[in-house]
């Protein structure tokens, strides 16, 4: 009898594995793809990951309603720079030595990236928006201090059009770095001859901090850029490549939203109507611009070709005051806000939309990283295949998006840094550093180790009680990285 449900068990397991594999074949033409990235936005900012959310987002709560909601989804770092060199790279971050993007571009001109893949498998690739990986310095005169600079009489090279992207509408960084102005591929639309004042919102009567509110650093500033027009600007943009796709290829779409990082400004439509200050209200924001890239695609005829994709960089700027005063808790019950090892400042909402082909309205615990998108897409694109020494650390988890309902192969550990590993139910952070904006500055933070399934927001640190698990993760931080 035992040998019987064995042959039965294997037979059933097979059957679920060649399923996957046959319904991968079995997609048909190649979808378009969307990938719409937020900015420092917090896993408890949509009420599909917390229901006592102050902010109203009509149009994600849509798109979760009509797809597939990730509760352990993981960007590629707790900054901005190490996230998207992992989304773009499918690789650990940890493997990158410097992110030091005022010297040069952060992704090397001989490393593949997910527009690269697609662009060689047939896809007409567009980006907009934030890039912040860096761009060539030839010929540059050196930045004054720590800021960064352009010869804005040559091409700007090294950026998004130069690593894949067809087509590329955007900004060099965040919304609070200057200078300040737009590239559209490798020309800027304007030379920042002008200069702004900084900008913040300290002393206003909802407490925030120098690197809170309407926060953004003095500058060089072109004339036809205006901080409040910038994330309206890019839902404009990439409504328009979607506009004009012409249907000959599929497409892939980058939008790299610079919201709700700081700069907090929301249009007036949406100032004071949310229960989280200027933070929610610019969330509304980001949401009214998921609302208006989901009109495109069904005005274009698109909507059920198109696999579309939401997620966020990293956790916010969001601290145990502003929780305190608005009742609003950004990261849900995780620890840990931006640049934090613990969950609060890496574990990401994570949303993929697909009719008839991504079930809807449907959940699932299964682990997945930005690094994954790299292999994913190259199974969906019908050969699973990687490039030659090309993103390493990317597990393809297509046969999760089809069937979530059925039980998938674990996935590999995971890197947040180069001693911080997660690998199953256990999370080993084994650094002093790294616990966040929010980090008490007068605490000596040790090795920590948790069982994430029973103590997600890590309160029970269980290294001393167990070493050997402790080491046994450092071994396996040791055989990924090897040298």
């Amino acid at each position: 009898m035992k040998v019987l449900w064995s042959v039965m068990l294997t037979t059933l397991l097979f059957l679920v594995c060649s399923a996957d594999a046959s319904a991968a074949k079995s997609l048909g033409k190649k979808p378009n793809v969307v990938f719409i990235l937020a900015d420092d936005m917090g896993y408890g900012d949509l009420k599909v990951y917390n229901p006592k959310s102050k902010i109203s987002t009509p149009h994600l709560d849509k798109l979760a309603a009509g797809g597939l909601t990730f509760t352990d989804a993981h960007s590629g770092g707790s900054t901005c720079k190490p996230s998207r060199y992992a989304l773009l790279t499918g690789r650990f971050a940890v493997r990158k030595d410097s992110f030091a993007d005022n010297r040069g571009p952060i992704i090397t001109e001989d490393r593949p990236t997910i527009a690269s893949l697609l662009r060689n498998r047939g896809y007409e690739t567009a980006m907009v928006g934030k890039s912040h990986l860096g761009f060539d310095k030839k010929n540059v005169p050196p930045a004054a201090g720590k800021g960064i600079s352009f010869n804005y009489d040559q091409p700007i090279t090294g950026g998004p059009a130069d690593r894949g992207f067809a087509s590329f509408f955007g900004m060099h960084a965040s919304l609070d770095i200057q200078p300040y102005f737009y590239v559209r591929g490798r020309t800027p639309t304007m030379t920042p001859k002008n200069t702004v004042g900084a900008s913040e919102s300290v002393g206003g009567k909802d407490g925030w901090n120098h690197i809170q509110g309407a926060f953004w650093r003095s500058g060089n500033v072109s004339t036809d850029f205006k901080h409040v027009e910038v994330t309206p600007r890019f839902a404009k943009e990439a409504c328009q490549v979607i506009a004009g796709h012409d249907g000959k290829k599929p497409l892939f779409l980058y939008l790299a939203l610079p919201s709700p990082h700081t700069p907090w400004l929301p249009t007036k439509e949406f100032i004071g109507k949310s229960g989280a200050g200027m933070y929610g209200d610019f969330m509304m924001l980001v949401d009214q611009v998921v609302g208006q890239v989901m009109a495109s695609l069904q005005k274009a005829g698109m909507t059920d070709d198109t696999l579309v994709f939401f997620s966020s960089d990293n956790g916010p700027v969001w601290y145990d005051k502003d929780t305190e005063r608005f009742g609003h808790r950004s990261t849900g019950t995780l620890r840990g806000i931006k640049a934090s090892s613990w969950e609060g400042g890496h574990r990401v909402p994570f949303i993929a939309h697909w009719p008839d082909r991504v079930p809807a309205d449907t959940r699932t615990g299964h682990l997945v990283a930005f690094a994954d998108l790299f292999a994913t897409f190259a199974e969906l694109t019908g050969n699973p295949k990687l490039p030659q020494s090309a993103a390493e650390d990317s597990v393809s988890f297509l046969p999760v998006l089809l069937h979530p309902d059925r039980k998938h192969k674990a996935r590999p550990p995971v890197l947040h840094g180069n001693q911080v590993i997660r690998a199953g139910d256990w999370k080993l952070i084994a650094t002093r550093g790294g616990r966040g904006f929010n980090a008490d500055r007068k605490v000596k933070y040790g090795t920590e180790l948790y069982n994430l399934k029973k103590d997600l927001s890590e309160k029970k640190n269980l290294a001393d009680q167990m070493p050997d698990k402790v080491k046994s993760l450092q071994v396996k931080i040791q055989e990924i990285l090897g040298n």
